[in-house]
């Protein structure tokens, strides 16, 4: 948007509203010095738009401020979460105003904020998913009972709170299926696939016995002292070997449930089979992947492809 020379500042009263609203952000609401800052330069530039035009921030109207947002959105630039911060500046020093007295309206109420993209979640290539699996030392119990629950992640997409209270009866090796207990107490029955039951079978074999000394614990995945694991102690591990395998960036046990979905789709799985694996109730949940799956087959495309 360009500004003319005369507009290149607010005039005094809007630099005095927008002092005064920084000052009680900081006072009433305890906001962080760069978040004062940000609120600061969207408003001033709101302000310098509106002098240019012969009005002021402190008396906009509902339509002014929509047409400083429209035209804040052709000039180019600015994306939509640019746009949705500078409409939360405007809400909130409005929503201000008003309540100071200052104004007896609030021009900003009724502005709509623009769709946010939703951000493509972490996921991990097979390559980093093969030497992430690979990565717990098999030879010791918790590093087998690690390559089994990291296997079962991998396997079913299972959610952690899911993986660490699953009981041990719940795995029916001779059907291939454990059976999971979800959100809103909703169960399901997921295929674990070959590989990780051998790791399974395994574990239960050479390892759980040891780790269980004697105790009578349910859950599937025991820890040194012979109790379930926790999340805390699942993620602890996950990390710890991620940086083994040398994955970069965060990796969550959600990261492996990620992986699990969007490999399914590279390879050709249905979407509903996909939402029934994962436990989703909405299948609008379960879309995100498709467009995470599109992501890396254009990436793939591009870099192994001659005309990429």
């Amino acid at each position: 948007m360009k500004r003319s020379s005369t507009a290149a500042m607010p005039d005094e009263a809007d630099a005095g509203l927008i002092a005064a609203f920084d000052e009680a952000l900081w006072l009433e609401d305890g906001l962080a010095a760069g978040s004062r800052s940000a609120y600061r330069s969207d408003l001033r530039a709101a302000a310098c738009w509106l002098r240019a035009r012969g009005e002021t921030l402190g008396n906009a109207s509902p339509e002014s401020l929509r047409r400083y947002l429209a035209a804040r959105g052709e000039a180019g630039g600015f994306g939509a979460r640019s746009q949705a911060r500078a409409q939360s500046a405007l809400r909130r020093f409005f929503a201000w105003q008003a309540r100071s007295g200052r104004r007896s309206d609030d021009p900003a109420a009724t502005l709509r904020s623009p769709r946010l993209p939703r951000a493509l979640p972490a996921t991990l290539s097979d390559q980093q998913v093969d030497a992430l699996l690979a990565a717990p030392d098999v030879d010791t119990a918790l590093g087998l009972r690690d390559r089994a629950w990291l296997e079962l992640m991998y396997a079913t997409g299972l959610r952690v709170s899911e993986s660490v209270t699953v009981a041990v009866q719940a795995y029916a090796p001779r059907q291939g299926v454990i059976q999971v207990l979800g959100k809103g107490g909703k169960e399901r029955l997921v295929p674990v696939g070959d590989e990780a039951h051998h790791w399974l079978e395994r574990y239960l074999r050479h390892a759980r016995p040891s780790l269980a000394g004697g105790r009578a614990d349910e859950a599937l995945f025991l820890t040194q002292h012979g109790k379930g694991m926790t999340r805390q102690n699942a993620w602890q591990r996950l990390r710890r070997y991620a940086g083994m395998a040398g994955v970069r960036g965060k990796v969550s046990p959600h990261t492996l449930r990620h992986a699990f979905a969007t490999h399914l789709l590279d390879h050709g799985a249905d979407l509903r089979a996909v939402q029934m694996l994962l436990g989703h109730s909405n299948l609008n949940t379960t879309q995100i992947y498709t467009h995470v799956a599109r992501a890396r087959l254009k990436a793939l495309h591009a870099e192994h492809h001659p005309r990429g």
